[in-house]
């Protein structure tokens, strides 16, 4: 049975990599689903919630719900942002009834790889990418949401890729929203340890599940002359 999905682009690709969210709806479609795009929706409101500022966040958290409770399943390219859907019954605590309109949006708001293997069983995708390609663990997707084995069983499934496991499995970019603008100079050493290794180990790209963290690491391996590019998983899933 085709499933109706709804995607969330995130502010990410919608004002920087709208080639992420064509990569993502390709490969929706492709596993078998219909994709259908709100253009009400906005913000996640990440950033106002991890600066504290709670009550513009819950403005922002009303008007997601609002558009997209309707919807039967809400997947996005993010990590980051899927796990601030699923805070907002913290972010609706004093709030009863918009705190159960929460938790059943985030009951059925997934990111991509997780829909993929978890709700759909889907692995194989058709991609060819005969490249190396290291994963970033991003810290909001494994921390937050379990995700480890499901971008490694999508990637596995690509034909020509072989997976190569980064050193630094367990570190993270630095990017941390905010943090990299407060703290530059630290948030400078963290992706530089992170990115450790990649000229041994030859890798040709390095991927992730979160927009947030591949412009942190783009960024630094662009800023360092690396050869080493950055691609958002679904860009290769979608490759052919």
């Amino acid at each position: 049975m085709t499933r109706t999905v709804a995607l969330f682009a995130t502010c990410l690709a919608d004002q920087m990599w709208p080639e992420v969210a064509h990569a993502t709806v390709a490969v929706l479609e492709r596993a078998g689903c219909r994709v259908t795009f709100d253009p009400a929706q906005t913000c996640c409101a990440q950033p106002a919630f991890n600066s504290g500022h709670w009550p513009q966040a819950r403005e922002v958290a009303r008007h997601f719900v609002r558009t997209f409770e309707r919807a039967d399943a809400i997947v996005a390219p993010s990590g980051s942002c899927t796990a601030m859907v699923h805070r907002y019954e913290q972010l609706f605590a004093d709030e009863p009834d918009w705190r159960a309109r929460a938790a059943a949006l985030a009951h059925k708001t997934h990111e991509l790889t997780a829909f993929l293997v978890r709700e759909l069983r889907v692995t194989e995708l058709g991609a060819r990418f005969p490249h190396r390609v290291a994963v970033h663990d991003a810290c909001h997707g494994k921390r937050e949401l379990g995700l480890y084995d499901e971008p490694r069983a999508l990637l596995r499934a690509v034909q020509g890729l072989e997976l190569v496991e980064l050193r630094t499995g367990e570190a993270c970019c630095g990017f941390g929203g905010t943090f990299a603008v407060k703290f530059p100079e630290l948030s400078t050493a963290m992706v530089d340890h992170k990115l450790s290794g990649l000229d041994e180990d030859r890798v040709d790209v390095l991927t992730a599940v979160d927009g947030s963290c591949l412009m942190q690491l783009r960024g630094r391996l662009q800023r360092r002359g690396s050869r080493v590019r950055t691609l958002h998983l679904a860009e290769i899933l979608a490759a052919r």
